[in-house]
């Protein structure tokens, strides 16, 4: 019988170990997430095939280790064909019913993002006066 309770110990003890590595390797995903994001930004200007290279890169990381990209980061990319956001360059921004509506000049689609929180804090602000 002790042998049995001592097995169940160990495999305990090993899920135990792999989660620890699991969020070891979720924090080392995340930080590279935002590395290939800042190379991304600032290789635009000489390769933008290269920075939409890494927002593949950055994308197939978060997809493995099932990582979120983060919200700044989300909008820095089109949903649809995947191409790095420079804004002005290769993306127009506008603002038009409590949204944000990036237009993608390479494959030419349109991605809304709401504004509520902004506008919540703002009446909360007009309100307190």
């Amino acid at each position: 019988m002790p042998i049995i309770i001592n097995s169940i110990s160990f495999f305990i003890a090993m899920k135990r170990d792999y989660n620890n590595k699991a969020e070891k390797f979720k924090r080392i995903a995340k930080e590279r997430i935002e590395i290939l994001f800042d190379e991304a930004k600032k290789i635009f200007s000489y390769d933008p095939k290269l920075s939409d290279r890494y927002v593949f890169l950055a994308r197939k990381i978060a997809m493995k280790y099932k990582v979120g990209i983060p919200p700044e980061l989300k909008r820095r990319f089109c949903k649809h064909c995947h191409s790095f956001f420079m804004h002005s360059k290769n993306c127009r921004v506008r603002t038009a019913d409590g949204k944000v509506i990036y237009y993608c000049l390479s494959c030419k689609k349109y991605t809304r993002y709401p504004f509520i929180k902004e506008q919540k804090e703002k009446r909360k602000k007009y309100f307190k006066k």
